[in-house]
């Protein structure tokens, strides 16, 4: 496995199977076949983003169970890291292993998999489990409120309506001077 990490018992954690969001959304539909690395990567932006605006840590793990002699990885980020498994190792695996070695003593883990019997394991160990589905309706949610209070934000009054009488007294004078 790759090198095991601390978690924090107050962190909110999400564990996504990449692949498996990858082949389940209808964003990524047209890019299974020929463009998976862009997949991949439309992927990493989509969860960071999500991770940032839920205030939830996301360890999106891809499997490279496939390639010989691949040893795995690890890119950290700021809201998530990405994980490539080492050659053997499924994503479900390493997720499994992960949520055992957090010995239930963690506040909020989620698991996002469509594998059902991947699911049935995580609840077992004290996950929870989200859909693929489920995944896809919960960052178009968070998205959506995003939008609404940036809209909400930029139909504010305009920056002169909002200052008090004697800061609009001063811009007021250091105009004319200017002029």
């Amino acid at each position: 496995m790759v090198e095991k990490r601390k978690y924090k018992r107050t962190q909110s954690y999400l564990f996504v199977d990449g692949y498996n969001i990858i082949n389940a959304w209808d964003d990524f539909k047209d890019m299974t076949e020929d463009r998976l690395e862009e997949a991949r990567e439309l992927l990493v932006d989509i969860m960071e983003e999500y991770a940032a605006m839920e205030h939830v840590f996301v360890i999106l793990v891809f499997d490279a169970y496939r390639v010989k002699g691949n040893g795995g990885a690890v890119e950290s980020r700021e809201h998530m890291d990405i994980v490539f498994t080492k050659e053997t190792v499924t994503a479900d695996r390493y997720i499994e292993s992960e949520i055992a070695s957090m010995g239930g003593r963690m506040n909020d883990v989620s698991v996002a998999t469509s594998d059902y019997v991947e699911q049935q394991i995580i609840m077992a160990r004290g996950g929870k489990r989200i859909s693929a589905r489920e995944l896809e309706l919960m960052v178009k949610s968070a998205k959506g409120r995003t939008r609404k209070t940036a809209h909400r934000i930029g139909a504010k009054e305009p920056f002169f309506s909002t200052l008090d009488e004697q800061n609009k007294k001063k811009l007021e004078r250091l105009k004319k001077k200017l002029t």
